[in-house]
């Protein structure tokens, strides 16, 4: 199987209120607008993509029907301090505040309407400890 392009598509009851978010804080932009689905593409990487389904519509097998939950999603940025202060400053609620790890992250983490945890992730370099666990510098660029 040759892939040709890969997307998280989280169900969801409110489909535009979880668009509103992804457009209003994190620089998306709908290319299909739809009431039971919405196709979102960021505005900085036409790479990055997100699908939104309301998780009872018919397209849906009924027993995959529900909600998105228990899910972490991951944006790697260039400068997470600045997007830090951006969603802060919209009143957005930071579950895990702005900090470095040892494992070799600067990181935040909210949550959309859903639930759904954003981790705002950039690679810096890892401790001493950490750095032999990885097979590549991804801190490196």
């Amino acid at each position: 199987m040759k892939t040709t392009s890969y997307y998280p598509v989280l169900m969801t009851d409110d489909v535009e209120k979880t668009k509103a978010f992804y457009v209003d804080h994190f620089r998306f932009q709908a290319l299909f607008d739809a009431d039971w689905y919405v196709h979102l593409q960021s505005t900085e990487d036409k790479r990055v993509n997100l699908g939104i389904v309301k998780g009872d519509h018919e397209t849906i097998p009924a027993a995959g029907r529900g909600t998105t939950q228990s899910l972490l999603i991951n944006f790697e940025v260039a400068d997470p301090d600045a997007v830090y202060e951006r969603v802060k400053a919209a009143g957005l609620n930071i579950l895990l505040p702005l900090r470095d790890e040892a494992f070799g992250q600067r990181h935040f983490i909210v949550a959309d309407p859903n639930g759904v945890l954003i981790d705002v992730i950039k690679p810096i370099p890892p401790s001493e400890e950490f750095a032999e666990q990885y097979k590549a510098e991804p801190w490196a660029g």
